[in-house]
């Protein structure tokens, strides 16, 4: 009710059932942040808040750095393919921004936060098994009508970005198997 409240709710699925499963039992949410940059900028605020709103009522919020996505490059808002950065850079983005998470939420006691970094999970995994069990289920068709990627067709988009919504996906799959 908080976040109607404070207008955080644009559109969500079955929100009368969220609201009861929130009410009865503590919840885990995520929220994904690329490291391409040294700081968080104010087009984050409103989902570290989010995260905030959720711990302050006893549910655990989880930080996934995209230590593993931010080397692929999010196409979203872009007319032209991101550079690569440097895997030095990553880091050191990666350590600066987890340094300013500490600061909006607890990272102890019972419904503490936790940052997880998707690179741990993507940086051994085989390609093929990948695709077998995951991309067997994605249509190229619904991934070619994602903004993302209509907005980039003109002008080009490499395979790298095009996968991106691929592995984002199996992040919320991952997860949601292993975090719940």
């Amino acid at each position: 009710s908080e976040f109607k409240k404070r207008e955080y709710f644009n559109q969500c699925t079955n929100s009368d059932e969220l609201e009861r499963l929130m009410n009865k039992k503590k919840i885990r949410a995520y929220i994904g942040f690329d490291c391409t940059a040294s700081s968080l900028h104010v087009g984050s605020l409103l989902q570290i808040m989010c995260l905030r709103l959720l711990q302050k009522h006893g549910h655990q919020p989880i930080v996934l750095l995209g230590g593993g996505t931010t080397r692929i490059g999010d196409p979203s808002g872009k007319s032209k393919e991101r550079k690569f950065l440097d895997e030095k850079i990553i880091i050191d983005n990666q350590n600066k921004i987890q340094v300013q998470f500490e600061k909006f939420l607890n990272f102890k006691g019972d419904n503490s936060a936790s940052i997880l970094n998707n690179k741990t999970r993507f940086e051994n995994f085989n390609l093929l098994s990948f695709l077998r069990n995951v991309g067997k289920h994605i249509s190229v068709n619904y991934m070619m009508a994602k903004d993302s990627v209509k907005n980039r067709l003109e002008t080009g988009i490499s395979f790298t970005e095009f996968s991106y919504q691929l592995i984002q996906g199996y992040d919320f799959y991952w997860l949601w198997k292993n975090k719940n």
